[in-house]
């Protein structure tokens, strides 16, 4: 009874917070207004101030879904209706699947909606990264081949990155929306701009005192920051990334530029160009505007070595300890 009042509610409630979002969601697509601009928080040196908490969680498709190809634009109630499915989907969890609980605690504090009326946070063309060119392709072939043969639970090395608390690849660069804790927190001096994301909360700090990258030998899974502004725009470029980074494939060549510019007080516009020549031919781009919250952003707490990495490899231990067994029986018997 508690799971079908949720669910009702939430089901409810969709439809107003996609409507009140949509009321600015063509603005998000534009440049702010003179006045929007006035009116935006300010450091004492007169740059934007984007300290404080924000979410990125929407439901726009990463890329443009194929029932709206040559499509930029939602309509108003083909958002409405969009959004409304998508809270389905998520909700659509059987009532015996304990682990995510009816999709109550992957709910956020407020209801998700569209945050814009594009169809794809990708702004290319026909809203899609580009095809992976033949030296993306080759250096995929040989991951794949470099993984055959070593047991997925052979030991702690060969379970995924995110499962192992250290790198989850829409925490950025660039930072994405995602199932759930879309938060953030943004930290500003005059001298830095930290971005920390709730979902692994990794300080990602990117000087502003124009120092240069860090050498070439030097590279990190989240990268090399460093921030310029261009007017009232924030701009972050990231090099330097690892070959285990691999965001969409891509390789250690890897190269995200970052701008981030208010359309008013409560409402950033994100927007970001991927470039890496190793795996697409092209450079492309994505955009999508981040609100202000008002609720704390709340601890994750993903660690490396929590419980549930080691009960999955004890559990792996158990399993082929009872194999050795039953064969080792099998082959006494006369």
């Amino acid at each position: 009874m508690i799971q079908r009042t949720f669910t009702a509610l939430l089901v409810a409630i969709v439809g107003s917070a996609v409507m009140a979002v949509q009321a600015q969601s063509l603005s998000a697509t534009k440049t702010a207004s003179p006045s929007a601009r006035a009116h935006v928080p300010r450091t004492p040196d007169g740059h934007p101030d984007f300290q404080g908490s924000w979410t990125t969680e929407t439901y726009t498709p990463f890329e443009r879904p194929a029932e709206f190809k040559d499509r930029e634009f939602f309509t108003e109630a083909e958002a409405a209706a969009f959004a409304k499915r998508s809270l389905e989907r998520f909700l659509d969890q059987p009532d015996t699947d304990a682990h995510y609980d009816n999709s109550i605690w992957m709910t956020e504090k407020g209801p998700k909606g569209m945050s814009t009326l594009r169809t794809s946070v990708v702004t290319t063309p026909d809203g899609k990264i580009p095809a992976v060119n033949e030296e993306g392709r080759k250096r995929a072939a040989d991951r794949a081949a470099a993984r055959r043969g070593i047991g997925q639970y052979d030991s702690a090395q060969t379970r995924g990155l995110s499962e192992r608390c250290i790198y989850w690849a829409h925490e950025g660069p660039p930072l994405l929306p995602t199932g759930y804790n879309n938060n953030l927190q943004i930290v500003q001096s005059p001298g830095e701009f930290v971005i920390i994301p709730e979902m692994m909360p990794v300080a990602r700090v990117a000087p502003l005192d124009g120092r240069p990258h860090v050498g070439s030998a030097i590279r990190n899974v989240r990268g090399d920051s460093r921030a310029w502004w261009e007017g009232d725009t924030l701009a972050i470029e990231t090099t330097n990334f690892t070959d285990r980074t691999a965001f969409r494939g891509s390789s250690e060549f890897l190269k995200v530029t970052e701008r981030l510019t208010y359309l008013d007080a409560d409402t950033i516009k994100y927007q970001f160009t991927i470039a890496d020549p190793h795996t697409w031919d092209t450079t492309w781009t994505g955009e999508y505007p981040m609100k202000r919250t008002t609720f704390p952003m709340y601890e994750y707490a993903c660690h490396e070595g929590n419980y549930g990495m080691a009960n999955i490899l004890r559990a792996q231990r158990m399993e082929e300890e009872n194999a050795r067994k039953a064969a080792t029986a099998a082959a006494a018997k006369p």
